[in-house]
């Protein structure tokens, strides 16, 4: 009876351990689409309150490392429940990665609000956004759902982030070169982080959907790279195969 007791506040601990990192990834998120609109519309009210949030995913990531440690040492899990906890401590670093860049973008529109007839936006950085804010939400997805085909097709769509990112670089290098005028080349540059940013932003993703492969079926397919697969689709090609419960 006892052992019953202990298996449900074991699980119950895991629950809360999982809704934890849900709703700081859910957080993180917002934050992203918040600086990208200020970002947009040049928004330097909804761009500060976008990096008051930062404080909060921090202490998100401490709070979920203590309960990571906590239930390690409690616990002392084996095999599925090992990965997860240990991997839900890997999980909230690139998290809180993900809501630094979130800062550093809404401290550009902060910087853009200053030069209101610089109106350079390249076309390609919405769409990086609308990607990386898919790949986000689907890390998170499958991770809160068990889904290892959801997290396999984040890591596919990172292909589709690298192709935006080189056609935003190449095209307002272009411009750079040739535009002289001091507020339109400010504004350049700083787009031209902003694309860096959302590019990284898809690799936090990417590792997220690794994490979460490892997670569910011991396999990992860090570096691996992708191939493409009879049908013509990209499917991740393990490179060691840890034993599965």
């Amino acid at each position: 009876m006892a052992g019953s007791h202990t298996n449900r506040a074991f699980e119950s601990e895991l629950r809360s351990l999982r809704e934890a990192v849900a709703i700081m990834g859910g957080r993180v998120e917002q934050m992203l689409s918040r600086a990208m609109q200020s970002l947009i519309e040049r928004d330097t009210s909804l761009a500060q309150r976008t990096i008051q949030e930062d404080p909060k995913v921090n202490r998100a990531e401490l709070e979920i490392d203590e309960q990571c440690l906590r239930i390690l040492a409690r616990r002392q899990p084996l095999a599925s429940d090992l990965r997860f906890i240990t991997l839900a401590l890997k999980m909230v670093s690139d998290l809180e990665r993900i809501g630094d860049i979130a800062v550093n973008i809404a401290e550009r529109a902060i910087d853009l609000s200053r030069f209101p007839h610089a109106a350079v936006l390249h076309d390609g950085i919405p769409q990086m956004e609308t990607v990386v804010q898919s790949m986000i939400r689907d890390a998170i997805d499958a991770f809160v759902n068990r889904d290892i085909e959801t997290a396999r097709l984040v890591i596919a769509n990172d292909d589709e982030i690298d192709t935006l990112y080189d056609k935003v670089f190449s095209e307002l290098l272009r411009a750079m070169r040739e535009n002289k005028r001091g507020e339109e080349l400010h504004a350049m540059v700083h787009v031209m982080s902003v694309a860096k940013w959302l590019e990284r932003v898809g690799d936090h993703a990417v590792h997220l959907a690794e994490l979460v492969i490892f997670m569910i079926a011991g396999t990992d397919v860090r570096h691996s790279g992708k191939l493409a697969s009879p049908t013509g689709r990209f499917q991740v090609v393990p490179q060691r195969l840890a034993k599965a419960d």
